[in-house]
């Protein structure tokens, strides 16, 4: 290893030992019972929620995925994507998040998102939870292993390390602190993860503007690629054996690109309805300590999330202007935000710069274990299996639930896609449709019924897997991004079956009526 790479490894090794240590700072303290390891007592401060939600929510497809969009396409996908999560975003907070952290607790202290389901429809025989909590195992699983992938990715290009043995030592290393210190861990590791993140990206995005010429040098190194800066349309590279071809040092685009009409601006702007439905954003807002506290986290939110994104494109943008010809395929422009840190910063400043890739994948994937953890111990395990276990028992359950995940996600991560985007795109929209539009009704609609919510959670995520492998091949109107579709079908089942079915209890309806006051 040269000494500039042990320096960045230095450097990115005293990020991991803080992060390792918090876990066992938070180990004494979060392993009391299930309350206090899965949702911190509801102890959450305004800034710790705020970006632990963004941070666990964005994960390492901020770094990677998005800007690699960016660079390989332009402008048109990569800024319809970011603002539709921003608005979705902001709505999120504005509409969801003050409700839900008061109907949680109405509905018989729920701590989980399964739980809450359950118990806001008064679900006896636990199917609510059980299908909930089945739905969180699958598309976690994949959510996790995108996370291992990026860890991958960073290692082996960083260091030219083996993938493989990057991705399982990348697993071990956020279960390890995520085992020990529970929610409360999750949560303080976060908001180290999320200022590093957004600060990372800033650093980044300053000096690739300024090594590229400022605007007028990236304006004049993009003209050459057609259809690059366009918002209504994005580049097509032109590809040979899956890499881009390059003649004479210029990397080659068709010259029509392809048009971006309103269809595909509202299916991608569609990312943002995939929010009123992710569990690791909206049990941040089961956990904040007092509803007061929300205004001001929606606002410490919503600006971490413009700056984050802005800059997260850009970065694509800028570094092809100043390496156009580096990267050639879709999963290698993923590596742009890599290349530009160790390119222009001193190896040891490089090595912390990068830990904002390291940072957006562990707050994420501590999340998504600890999530499915959750689920299997406390709403399978406790509820469905054995009613009268111990607390130290289910802890025991979530421990070796967290385990199973990991080993899924590593399964996932090996398994040959690596394109952090579109792995991090599928899951997102599972649990947008799955969740989403039950969360809405749930929260807004009083005559929202039993048979309506099972109905509407599996039509979306059955509609999900049916339009992403199924309908959307046939192209055309079809080849929108699959939680458009799904997200308005279940809805429309939600609400055909309540009008169908007889309404809820009198006690379900005060209950609400509770929560909406």
């Amino acid at each position: 290893m040269s000494a500039a790479n042990l320096q960045t490894l230095i450097g990115m090794g005293a990020y991991l030992l803080i992060m390792v240590a918090i876990g066992l700072w938070y180990a004494q303290k979060s392993n009391s019972n299930p309350e206090e390891f899965f949702l911190a007592k509801r102890g959450y401060g305004p800034w710790v929620a705020a970006l632990s939600a963004e941070a666990s929510d964005m994960s390492g497809w901020l770094l990677m995925g998005l800007p690699g969009v960016a660079y390989f396409t332009g402008y048109g996908e990569a800024f319809w994507t970011a603002l539709g999560l921003f608005i979705g975003t902001w709505v999120n907070w504005a509409l969801v998040a003050k409700r839900l952290r008061s109907y949680s607790q109405i509905a018989d202290n729920a701590i989980t998102l399964p739980e809450f389901f359950s118990k806001r429809f008064h679900d006896k025989r636990r199917i609510l939870l059980a299908i909930a909590a089945i739905i969180s195992l699958v598309f976690f699983s994949i959510y996790v292993g995108a996370q291992f992938i990026t860890f991958g990715k960073l290692f082996s290009y960083v260091f030219n390390a083996n993938m493989v043995a990057m991705v399982i030592l990348g697993a071990v290393l956020v279960m390890f602190y995520t085992l020990l210190g529970g929610f409360m861990a999750v949560g303080m590791t976060d908001l180290i993860q999320g200022l590093l993140m957004v600060s990372a990206l800033v650093l980044v995005l300053l000096v690739g503007f300024f090594n590229a010429g400022g605007v007028s040098g990236i304006a004049a190194n993009l003209e050459q690629f057609p259809k690059f800066t366009d918002f209504f349309g994005t580049a097509a590279p032109v590809m040979e054996n899956g890499v881009q071809q390059v003649l004479n040092g210029i990397p080659q685009f068709s010259s029509g690109g392809n048009p971006y009409n309103l269809l595909i601006i509202v299916s991608t702007m569609a990312w943002g309805l995939g929010y009123f439905g992710m569990p690791q954003v909206l049990v941040r807002f089961m956990a904040i300590k007092k509803p007061e506290m929300i205004k001001t986290s929606r606002t410490i939110a919503v600006f971490w999330c413009f700056i984050a994104q802005t800059a997260a494109v850009l970065i694509g943008i800028i570094g092809r202007a100043l390496l156009p010809n580096l990267l050639g395929t879709p999963g290698d422009a993923e590596n742009i935000f890599i290349h530009l840190g160790t390119r222009f910063f001193p190896p040891l400043l490089a090595g912390i710069v990068i830990s904002g890739i390291l940072a957006a994948s562990m707050s994420s994937s501590d999340s998504y274990m600890l999530i499915v953890a959750s689920s299997l111990a406390n709403d399978i395990f406790k509820d469905l299996i054995c009613k009268k276990a111990r607390e130290a028992t289910v802890m025991w359950v979530a421990r070796l639930a967290m385990l199973v995940v990991t080993a899924f996600g590593v399964v996932i991560a090996l398994s040959g896609n690596e394109s952090i985007f579109r792995v991090v795109s599928y899951a997102w929209a599972g649990f947008g449709a799955s969740f989403g539009p039950l969360i809405l009704f749930s929260l807004f609609w009083k005559r929202t019924t039993f048979p309506a919510a099972v109905a509407g959670m599996l039509s979306g995520g059955i509609m999900v897997v049916l339009w992403k492998n199924v309908i959307a091949k046939h192209g055309g109107i079809f080849a929108v991004y699959e939680l458009l579709p799904a997200f308005i079908f279940s809805t429309l089942v939600i609400w055909i079956i309540s009008l169908a079915t007889p309404k809820p209890s009198a006690e379900i309806e005060r209950e609400f009526e509770a929560a909406a006051g």
